[in-house]
């Protein structure tokens, strides 16, 4: 079932690229970048295929495939900041969930920034950062700029791969894809024991009532 939903967002891909050349790049990064999680893995190394074959400028890819991000990361970043004084007072009226939440904002004060920069080169989280940046209202001038270096390296990194192999850059997905896997299982991993942990604190607290 996911091998099968994967095929069809990487056929979309690969021909909105072929049709729409730089601006399918762009739009697709922008996606990407925005929480849908459209996979970049095949995005640039088919990009850089197509680079390969003197369909594309290698340097002009990377640096589109950047832009996109950067846009797309905007769109996101400023709908969660709109909402950020929502979803603040949903955690803070909270008993349970109330102290995380000012422990993630006072984190994304601190170090939102660089995590926005080290976040742009992780698959699956790279998609996801710039919500949490907003909700969290951290500099949108020192975002933009990580947020733009870092998706410029994770783009020109791909792109480069499927240019350096040629007809061969398809293998990239099978190395990304395990990438991917083990961050998911990370992921629920940790909110497994979160959610673990909220359950015994508030059994907790009733015992003590």
């Amino acid at each position: 079932m996911i091998e099968s939903i994967f095929s069809a967002v990487a056929n979309f891909v690969l021909n909105l690229i072929s049709q729409m050349g730089y601006w399918g790049v762009f739009g697709l990064m922008a996606l990407e970048s925005c929480n849908i999680p459209i996979p970049s893995e095949v995005i640039m190394p088919f990009s850089g295929f197509l680079a390969y074959q003197g369909r594309f400028n290698l340097h002009w890819l990377a640096l589109i495939g950047a832009l996109g991000n950067l846009f797309g990361s905007l769109i996101s970043y400023g709908i969660a900041f709109k909402l950020g004084n929502k979803i603040k007072q949903f955690f803070l009226k909270s008993k349970i969930f109330a102290s995380d939440y000012l422990k993630a904002e006072s984190f994304f004060q601190k170090y939102g920034v660089r995590s926005a920069f080290i976040a742009r080169v992780l698959p699956i989280i790279r998609t996801f950062i710039s919500f949490p940046a907003g909700v969290f209202k951290v500099s949108l001038g020192r975002f933009s700029a990580y947020t733009f270096f870092g998706s410029l390296i994770w783009s020109y990194l791909l792109a480069y791969l499927g240019f350096y192999l040629g007809e061969r850059w398809n293998i990239i997905e099978n190395y990304f894809h395990r990438f991917d896997y083990l961050i998911v299982i990370v992921i629920v991993a940790l909110v497994c024991y979160y959610i673990y942990r909220k359950v015994k604190e508030l059994k907790s607290r009733n015992d003590l009532a």
